[in-house]
């Protein structure tokens, strides 16, 4: 099968496409044919192992997995051995490692039937993205009707299904983005867009119950300046490559300032789960929730998407289209 093969830590051009064999799924695994899968800040982190500090958990001197990716969508083709409850031919989506290639193995445990609705590459633009952005608001920050939400990066990945979801929830949004991504912004739900380029909403007089950092260009001791005296920050921080300490040194220093302030300053806890993608599925289903593709890619220009991906300013999600 074809497949984007990284053998080393470095930047996109390092990527490889190769033929390699055809994974074989195990106990309580699921054998893919991926049709489309989507970047993610996460996928870059891994290719450079980057930060620093987290490299030993990426694979130490070179990557634990040879095969990037991990958001797909595609159709089941093998079924592992013990493995019950799903059949070959179903069309599911969710966390499959190694997805930038024609083929993958996912644990049962991950994957969720895909929105009928939706086509692959919209399916594939879900599984990591529209997650956090319902973990962060809905468990962690425990958004609830009538409440003030302001979303930072709220053109982005994330941000893009974090203004939808909030709206949902019935909370006044507030979206901040450029302004050539406000009238995007406004169409998922946002009541006011605040470009960031002209305005700076930390230093403005309006207050919010709850922010969800998608930017990560921010200190934390400026984003709790807009909060309410008991609102909460939430720091969902890709980062962009590079340091030892990455995105985790403005949540280490958020953490230590949540020592001595009213507010709650806290991060979001990283898991990949059936049941938050089948909550997905139904938000999707219930026409609260629909992914925005920036762009999609053909599998050999997967280095190509990758090296687009970490100039920023992507808006909604990048996709690549494996067959």
């Amino acid at each position: 099968m074809k497949a984007i093969v990284q053998e080393r830590f470095g930047p996109p051009s390092s990527l490889r496409l190769e033929d390699v064999a055809e994974p074989v799924p195990g106990a309580g695994q699921v054998g893919v044919r991926v049709r489309a899968a989507s970047l993610n800040p996460y996928d870059w982190h891994l290719l450079r192992g980057s930060p620093l500090i987290a490299r030993p958990g990426l694979g130490g001197r070179r990557p634990a997995s040879p095969i990037a990716g991990l958001d797909a969508a595609g159709v089941v083709e093998r079924l592992g051995p013990g493995v019950t409850g799903i059949a070959e031919g179903e069309e599911v989506f969710g966390f499959v490692p190694g997805a930038f290639a024609e083929y993958g193995v996912g644990q049962l445990a991950k994957l969720a039937p895909k929105p009928p609705s939706l086509d692959f590459a919209e399916a594939a633009a879900l599984p990591i993205a529209a997650t956090t952005a319902l973990r962060g608001l809905r468990d962690v920050a425990r958004l609830r009707a009538g409440q003030r939400v302001l979303i930072h990066g709220a053109s982005g990945g994330v941000g893009h299904y974090a203004v939808q979801i909030a709206a949902a929830l019935g909370a006044e949004v507030t979206g901040v983005c450029s302004a050539a991504n406000a009238e995007l912004v406004r169409e998922l739900g946002a009541t006011n867009v605040i470009d960031y380029r002209s305005t700076d909403f930390t230093a403005a007089a309006e207050r919010y119950d709850v922010i969800l950092d998608n930017g990560g260009t921010r200190k934390p001791g400026e984003l709790r300046r807009a909060l309410t005296p008991d609102g909460m920050l939430v720091m969902n921080n890709g980062g962009s490559p590079g340091g030892f300490f990455g995105p985790l040194g403005p949540m280490l220093r958020g953490q230590l300032l949540n020592r001595f302030v009213g507010q709650t300053i806290t991060t979001l806890p990283t898991r990949e789960r059936r049941a938050e993608l089948l909550d997905v599925a139904h938000l999707v289903t219930d026409g609260k929730l629909r992914p925005v593709i920036s762009r999609t890619w053909r599998l050999p220009e997967t280095a190509r998407a990758l090296a687009e991906l970490e100039q920023g300013h992507t808006r909604g999600k990048a996709v690549i289209e494996i067959s």
